[in-house]
């Protein structure tokens, strides 16, 4: 399967990576965009698996998945607490949408319609 990100989704990736720059230096934002990528390729492989959740509740077809179950999947070194949640619907056979990636403390309903 396939992924692509909204432009929400591509600014919410761009302002995870610029605080973990800023907070943690270079190496950490290396570390957080490997955690990522990782992420959206998990959920692209297997968007209805069992690390995935039903969003319904918040949107027709939404589904989620935490950075976290993806952090030893990664091609750089783990990062010890991810905090990020990537929500995604199914747009067409053999693609998903990256709709938002937001942190884990964000209250979904609040960003997505």
């Amino acid at each position: 399967m396939r992924y692509r990100l909204s432009a929400a989704a591509q600014a919410d990736v761009a302002k995870a990576l610029r605080e973990s720059q800023a907070e943690h230096g270079a190496a950490a934002r290396a570390r957080y965009r490997g955690l990522l990528s990782a992420t959206l390729r998990r959920a692209a492989a297997e968007p209805e698996g069992p690390l995935t959740r039903d969003r319904a509740n918040v949107a027709p077809g939404l589904r989620s998945l935490h950075s976290r179950h993806c952090r030893r999947e990664s091609r750089e070194e783990p990062v010890r607490a991810p905090a990020h949640v990537i929500f995604f619907r199914p747009v067409e056979p053999g693609l998903i949408e990256i709709v938002r990636v937001l942190h884990e403390r964000m209250e979904p309903s609040r960003w997505l319609r």
